[in-house]
């Protein structure tokens, strides 16, 4: 049996009535099973409130991982790091959980590029999260 528009997309929310397509926003850094579970399974205030949150503990993380890289606190720097990957986590960032987890490990020496490399990844899955919370469902 073939899969039906419904099935691929997950959510009437995201499939156009009059077109008959689906526009679920693409992702690329972020697992596209949870991003479509995320955004058709949740109440769209709910969402925009993972995403916001999301948001405030991606930008905490990464500063306190940049002052305690500055600091010489690589104890800190990999709790940090650890908090980073559990979050990237619960919304499948996973290339950003990944980036994470290797800034956790002791054997990793912590640079610069390392958290600069973890913040645009973590842009690029903030950007994708509010694509999906600012998308419109089709008028139906």
């Amino acid at each position: 049996m073939a899969p039906t528009l419904k099935t691929l997309c997950d959510s009437d929310r995201f499939v156009d009535q009059e077109f008959g397509f689906c526009n679920l926003p693409v992702v690329k850094a972020i697992d596209p099973e949870i991003a479509r579970q995320l955004a058709a399974e949740l109440p769209h205030d709910v969402f925009v409130g993972v995403v916001r949150t999301f948001e405030a503990d991606l930008a905490r993380l990464v500063q306190q991982m940049v002052d305690a890289l500055k600091a010489g606190d690589m104890d800190l720097y990999r709790r940090n790091a650890h908090s980073l990957a559990g979050a990237a986590g619960s919304i499948g960032a996973r290339r950003l959980e990944a980036l994470a987890r290797q800034a956790m490990s002791p054997d990793v020496v912590a640079a610069t590029d390392t958290v600069l490399e973890l913040a645009n990844e973590a842009k690029a899955a903030l950007a994708e999260l509010m694509s999906l919370s600012s998308a419109d469902p089709p008028k139906v």
